[in-house]
């Protein structure tokens, strides 16, 4: 994607243990900028665990998490949360807040405490708005909108930081089909780095530029979509049969049942 923002953030043969399990295990990840990067694998296979460990919300066991070569920890946690945004699969609050004042909380790591609200700040809400097409949504209460709403609004708040790498943890759960296409379709149209998790294959396959297939805390495929989402990975690592049909980097998937023919 042109336009996209400086920055680099990457995992170098990062391992994260909890007692003596490996969650991950030597895994790198070198997104390039501007690109998105699909994260696959079952559940359980570290996708999450990864993606927090670029956020810089957990530390790696072993390995190494660097933005522009330096390491997370000594970029420190402020300069962090203003170049790298994380939209979560779910995002609930109690209180009572509009659909700017959610979008507004991705300034706060521009301001110090207490102190009020920019030009600047005012700025990058209305483009973050705008760009998801929110601006008429704005005064509306949060708690009245649909899932797939909600998660365009944690969209515009991850945009407002203005941030170079933008990381989605499997997004589209539980919303309509409607809103997982909209949803991808504005998370792959920014000038942003992307890392993203998923389920769907089909919807990696659409929409990310490369993907990282992860089973059981290793990584275990990279390549464009044509390149991973072979039947013989499918079968390895889902444990399921599918056809995979499509030309040139952009397959599909067809999942077989039981008693079905190979093809």
């Amino acid at each position: 994607m042109s336009g996209a923002r400086g920055g680099h953030l990457r995992a170098d043969g990062v391992v994260r243990r909890i007692g003596d399990r490996a969650v991950l295990d030597g895994v790198t990840l070198a997104p390039r900028p501007g690109e998105t990067v699909g994260l696959l694998g079952p559940n359980g296979s570290g996708k999450s665990t990864l993606l927090r460990l670029l956020a810089g919300v957990l530390g790696p066991t072993a390995g190494t998490v660097t933005f522009d070569g330096d390491p997370l920890p000594s970029v420190g946690r402020r300069a962090v949360a203003r170049r790298v945004a994380v939209v979560q699969q779910e995002s609930q609050t109690q209180t009572e807040m509009s659909v700017r004042d959610v979008v507004g909380l991705g300034r706060i790591p521009h301001r110090r405490a207490w102190t009020p609200v920019t030009p600047d700040d005012r700025r990058a809400v209305d483009t973050a708005l705008e760009r998801t097409g929110l601006a008429d949504r704005a005064g509306q209460s949060w708690h009245t909108l649909s899932g797939g709403e909600r998660q365009r609004v944690q969209i515009a708040r991850a945009l407002a930081q203005e941030p170079s790498e933008l990381l989605l943890d499997e997004p589209t759960n539980h919303l309509d089909i409607q809103y997982q296409l909209d949803l991808l379709e504005l998370a792959v149209s920014l000038p942003v780095t992307t890392v993203i998790a998923l389920h769907d294959l089909n919807l990696a396959a659409m929409y990310c530029d490369r993907l990282v297939v992860l089973r059981d805390g290793r990584a275990v495929a990279e390549g464009t979509p044509g390149q991973v989402l072979t039947p013989a990975l499918i079968r390895d690592v889902y444990g399921v049969r599918a056809e995979v049909t499509g030309e040139g980097e952009r397959p599909v998937v067809r999942f077989l049942r039981r008693g079905d023919p190979d093809v």
